[in-house]
């Protein structure tokens, strides 16, 4: 199937419902930076920046259908307490919903984080079932759910929702429906998913299910056909980190899909995005394979950003092109249009936008160590970057060295960008508008000085933070060093040539 057969199956998706039923988790995360070891024991000391909510498990997995362009419900328990209030209110806006059991607390995972990598992972959790009262009302409520959709998402994290009676009574519900389902398992004991349509267990998981080693291909096909037997699927589908999804249908050949080359940032909710993606698709009429393919792009695009995100249908499309043109900067080369109604996705999940600016035309080590500063300031990185003539105007006529999509193609294979967008100004203002950050990040080197669009930032809110340089790092001066060294090299290779 080529690049344009996979394009118009995404154009022609339009908005298929998924009903995601599961349980449901808070994650809690908390930025901060560590500059010391504690003299209490010899351990890191994490400095506070911000601490913020994101919806997980099930509700994540919900969160990606929507954003992905479908229509979704969603069920499963959440505790009557401070975390369940925080996580309805999550939930509210995004027009999903939950049960709420009084009895039970909500799952709460938080993360202390610095410089967008996981130090520590705390779970505030209650193991084992609902109370057989709350059970009922959850699975009556998932029963109801299986109709009129295009596909059900049994999202199992073990936390109590699925049980072999819920598991069983939403199976048999979808099927007399007509409705495929589609599971994310958990543990060993895969029983309470016979006669779903589809499992989507990892590498590690299926062979835990099956004790079949999945080192290779041969034993993860080996694996999937004894699934598909044993719970009477139509196809397994297994994940295989690195090495992409395998589809094996209860009948016919393994089809093995090779990852999409990214830069691996962060695993987490991965899963939840591959079967967001595997969902809708079947939902909107894809068979397992294409579905599975498509599914495959959308969990790239996760793994190169920090922590439990959805992906957009536009993120997911330029992905694909992306692909195609065997470049990782999938949905990072962006319009102004398109950057607003990107932001517009990520301001709806309460990610905090940092902008900077700049010509970033020879990239070197302050270019980098500068960027990482502007990741550790919020979600979602965002670099205006000066055209062509904006260059010239600024620095001359020999300027800039590297044209405008050559240095926007290297700033977007950078994990700490998300965005990069061109702009002819002399200055960003106009664009500091339209994208409205949270935090707007210059070099140190205009402390006290004038910068365009610091006033609307911080009359919007927002904070004007000045980031440390390297010093004797610049294009400037690697240009000046290229030009003294020249005549030395020339003379060196012409008394070469007449030896």
């Amino acid at each position: 199937m080529s690049t344009a057969d996979l394009i118009e199956i995404i154009d022609a998706l339009g908005k298929p419902k998924v009903a995601v039923v599961g349980d449901l988790i808070l994650d809690h995360y908390v930025f901060g930076v560590v500059s010391r070891i504690s003299p209490e024991a010899p351990i890191p000391v994490l400095h506070v920046v911000r601490e913020e909510d994101r919806l997980g498990g099930a509700a994540n997995v919900a969160a990606n259908i929507l954003s992905l362009g479908g229509r979704g419900s969603l069920v499963g328990a959440i505790g009557c307490d401070e975390p369940g209030s925080r996580f309805r209110k999550l939930a509210k806006g995004l027009s999903l919903s939950a049960t709420v059991t009084p009895a039970r607390p909500t799952v709460l995972k938080t993360r202390m984080v610095s410089q967008n990598q996981q130090m520590l992972r705390v779970d505030r959790e209650l193991l084992g079932a609902l109370s057989q009262g709350e059970l009922r009302e959850v699975t009556q409520r998932a029963v109801k759910a299986a109709s009129g959709v295009g596909a059900v998402v049994i999202s199992d994290y073990g936390k109590g929702v699925i049980t072999p009676e819920s598991a069983q009574a939403l199976i048999a519900a979808a099927t007399r429906a007509g409705v495929p389902v589609i599971v994310d398992p958990k543990g060993r004991d895969y029983s309470r998913y016979r006669g779903a349509a589809a499992v989507t267990p990892n590498r590690a998981e299926a062979e835990a299910a099956t004790g079949i080693d999945c080192g290779t291909l041969d034993g993860v096909r080996e694996a999937g056909k004894l699934l598909c037997r044993k719970l009477k699927l139509k196809a397994a589908v297994i994940t295989l980190s690195a090495q992409g999804v395998a589809v094996i249908p209860a009948r016919g050949e393994m089809t093995h899909f090779p990852a999409q080359a990214r830069s691996v940032y962060d695993v987490t909710g991965a899963g939840d995005t591959f079967i967001a993606g595997f969902a809708l698709c079947v939902a909107g009429g894809a068979d397992f394979h294409t579905a599975a393919r498509i599914a495959n792009y959308a969990a790239a695009l996760k793994v190169a950003r920090f922590g439990a995100v959805a992906i957009t249908r536009e993120e997911l499309r330029r992905s694909v092109i992306s692909a195609h043109e065997g470049f990782d900067h999938a949905g990072k080369v962006v319009t102004h249009d398109e950057l607003g109604d990107a932001l517009d996705e990520h301001r709806k999940r309460g990610e905090r936008i940092v902008f900077t600016n700049g010509c970033f035309d020879l990239l070197h080590q302050g270019h980098v160590t500068y960027l990482n500063f502007c990741r550790g300031q919020g979600d979602v990185v965002v670099i205006g970057l000066n055209s062509d003539a904006s260059v010239r105007r600024l620095k001359g006529p020999t300027r800039p060295v590297n044209e405008g999509d050559a240095r926007a193609r290297v700033l977007a294979a950078l994990n700490d960008v998300d965005y990069v967008t061109l702009f002819e100004d002399d200055t960003p203002e106009k664009l500091i508008r339209k994208v409205r950050p949270d935090v707007l990040v210059k070099g140190e080197d205009w402390s006290g000085k004038s910068v365009a669009g610091a006033d609307f930032v911080e009359a919007s809110g927002g904070r004007v933070v000045f980031a440390p340089l390297v010093a004797g790092k610049s294009t400037t001066n690697l240009i000046a060093k290229a030009k003294a060294e020249a005549p030395a090299r020339g003379k060196r290779q012409a008394a070469g040539g007449r030896k």
